[in-house]
């Protein structure tokens, strides 16, 4: 099959593409940094550098193709990020649309049913609905948990303050994933021969936020890890004080409430919690001890 992948060689899109390219599929990996085009190739796939809010290009890219990964990247700028990611879905789906393509699997999230208290999740939202209206096109909406990899961004804290921590609390439960489990969910779907739109979600663990301290502190010989649970106002200021972009900071602010107040999993536990991914926060903690 010729299969597009969006995301360069990012945390999910690289592994996505080696294991396709392994099983012998014709891979074009879209990528905005031309720097990435000897390593895209490197790999056995064709680069197509170009910005995805460029129409034309994403139109030439896709002619042909017979399936798509389509995601919109985490860091969409520091303001209009809601804004500009549903227009990056809007690009996606006119380009399916003047291509034809048949199959399409979009990255999507955990919380992505709900239009509300889930952060910059809206976004994927309104994604979803868009290319629910693509009617000559099959598409898997691959609704992911958290990232794993996110608790890279919490060293800091760990190693400056002593304790981890969000505005949601140490029994709130959460959807977690490891991006090569999404990479794996995402190369069966987008070979298999599907009508309409489905619905599959991508979660490798489920666990309460005090499972985050002990299992990543002991990782780490810090087992007495405290998990706290900050206000909004704390989590923002905190945020902000990262360097983290207001706008950007107020819509994480916002999913953590989503998952304080069950939004963000609601969806996730309507459809049966179903956990898939083989990777647990155990063998994470593994990860995150070689990083800290």
């Amino acid at each position: 099959m010729k299969i597009i992948v969006t995301g360069s060689l990012g945390n999910v899109a690289k592994p996505l593409a080696q294991q396709l390219i392994a099983e012998g599929h014709d891979i074009t990996v879209i990528s905005s940094n031309e720097s990435k085009k000897n390593e895209i190739e490197s790999l056995g796939a064709k680069a197509a550098i170009g910005s995805i809010t460029d129409l034309d290009f994403l139109v030439k890219t896709f002619e042909g193709a017979d399936a798509v990964f389509a995601m919109t990247p985490p860091n969409m700028g520091a303001v209009n990020i809601v804004e500009d990611t549903v227009n990056a879905g809007k690009n996606y789906a006119e380009a399916i649309k003047k291509t034809n393509v048949k199959r399409v699997v979009m990255l999507s999230s955990v919380g992505a049913a709900s239009p509300v208290e889930n952060g910059p999740i809206k976004g994927l939202h309104h994604i979803e609905n868009i290319y629910n209206g693509l009617e000559e096109t099959s598409v898997t909406f691959l609704r992911a948990g958290y990232f794993y990899i996110n608790f890279f961004n919490d060293i800091p804290l760990v190693k400056n303050v002593g304790i981890i921590g969000g505005n949601y609390p140490e029994n709130a439960s959460i959807p977690l994933v490891h991006p090569n489990d999404i990479a794996k969910a995402a190369a069966e779907e987008l070979v298999k021969n599907t009508e309409g739109k489905t619905i599959r979600y991508a979660v490798g663990d489920v666990r309460n936020s005090s499972d985050f301290a002990s299992v990543l502190g002991s990782a780490i010989g810090k087992p007495e890890l405290p998990w706290v649970e900050f206000t909004d106002e704390e989590y923002l200021n905190g945020a902000v004080q990262a360097g983290l972009p207001q706008e950007m900071a107020e819509l994480y602010t916002e999913m953590g409430k989503g998952m304080r107040t069950g939004v963000v999993q609601a969806d996730f536990i309507d459809h049966g919690s179903p956990v898939t991914g083989s990777t647990k926060l155990e063998d994470f903690a593994k990860e995150f001890a070689s990083k800290f």
